[in-house]
């Protein structure tokens, strides 16, 4: 296991497997196990190097969906709306997804649902798995208050007030919960619940080459969704002529004025940079987008790149 310091008390980062059976969990102060457990094998956490690896996994899951970001200090938020019908179905893509991280040795948890808060808390709580569209109140009532991703010393407070489990403090008159434990675990079990927008800004590489547009006016008829995605792709290919390269895998990221995002991908079987071509793909998946009240940001992104052949 890994030792934190917090404030001047050092108490354990990360346990293995073997630790966690013994009660040996994150946060607990590690004299406490040291007396519980003789000749504990404990090191020093490198919560820097930690992020660096974090960093490193989040790039490589961007082969499943174009919005990966961070969620220190031990996981990811990955959006595959738009995308899982790429590999066959939520269920393939998750398998998958396991598969590959078990393969490199990393043993991880998943859990895919309609709000962010909701997967968190699943995946971390209930094992992983795929909660149904609509089903998140259900999935996370019986979990225990720790699931929010609210500070401990909140959470043992409401232990000592008897509330164990989220379904219990959903059911607590909103104002008089509000009063006593602040708008955050508000805002935190709306967003377990599903019922509160959670944005997720996605990471994108530096060197990755992209096109952007912003609008001064959101837009929303199809018909100019995909002017944009042309002039967006005449862009982007006319940064790869430079860098002597061709794209194999493209993705449209769209913002809508909410702040909620969408997101399309496609492929081609060999490097090219034919703007026109590359835009026709994305046209018939563009009616899929719920505009809401408008778009108010596009942008194109060659996730993967070849060097290109002229022929």
């Amino acid at each position: 296991m890994t030792a934190i310091s917090v404030g001047s008390a050092r108490r354990i980062g990360c346990a293995c497997s073997k630790a966690l059976e013994l009660g040996l969990g994150p946060g607990l102060p590690i004299a406490q196990a040291q007396a519980r457990v003789p000749n504990l094998h404990v090191v020093e956490a490198k919560p820097e190097e930690d992020r660096a690896a974090l960093g490193r996994l989040a790039r490589w899951a961007i082969a499943y969906s174009p919005v990966v970001a961070l969620d220190p200090p031990d996981g990811l938020w990955i959006d595959i709306a738009g995308v899982a019908h790429l590999f066959g179905s939520e269920e393939k893509l998750l398998e998958h997804l396991l598969g590959r991280l078990t393969s490199q040795g990393i043993n991880a948890k998943a859990a895919i649902a309609d709000a962010p808060g909701t997967a968190w808390a699943v995946a971390r709580f209930r094992g992983g798995g795929i909660i149904p569209v609509g089903r998140s109140v259900e999935a996370v009532a019986t979990l225990p208050v720790a699931a929010l991703r609210i500070p401990p010393q909140t959470v043992a407070t409401m232990q000592k007030l008897g509330v164990d489990r989220v379904g219990q403090l959903a059911a607590m008159p909103r104002a008089p919960m509000v009063r006593r434990f602040g708008k955050d675990v508000a805002l935190r079990l709306d967003q377990a619940l599903g019922h509160a927008f959670e944005p997720i800004n996605p990471l994108i590489p530096e060197e990755t080459v992209l096109a952007t547009c912003a609008f001064a006016e959101p837009i929303g008829r199809l018909e100019h969704l995909q002017q944009v995605v042309r002039h967006l792709a005449e862009d982007l290919c006319g940064q790869l002529v430079k860098r002597g390269q061709g794209v194999r895998r493209l993705d449209l990221i769209l913002r809508r004025v909410d702040q909620k995002g969408a997101s399309l991908r496609v492929g081609t079987a060999k490097a090219t940079r034919e703007h026109g071509h590359l835009a026709k793909l994305f046209d018939e998946r563009l009616e899929t987008i719920d505009p809401g009240f408008g778009i108010e940001e596009m942008v194109l992104v060659a996730s993967k790149v070849e060097p290109f052949a002229e022929i």
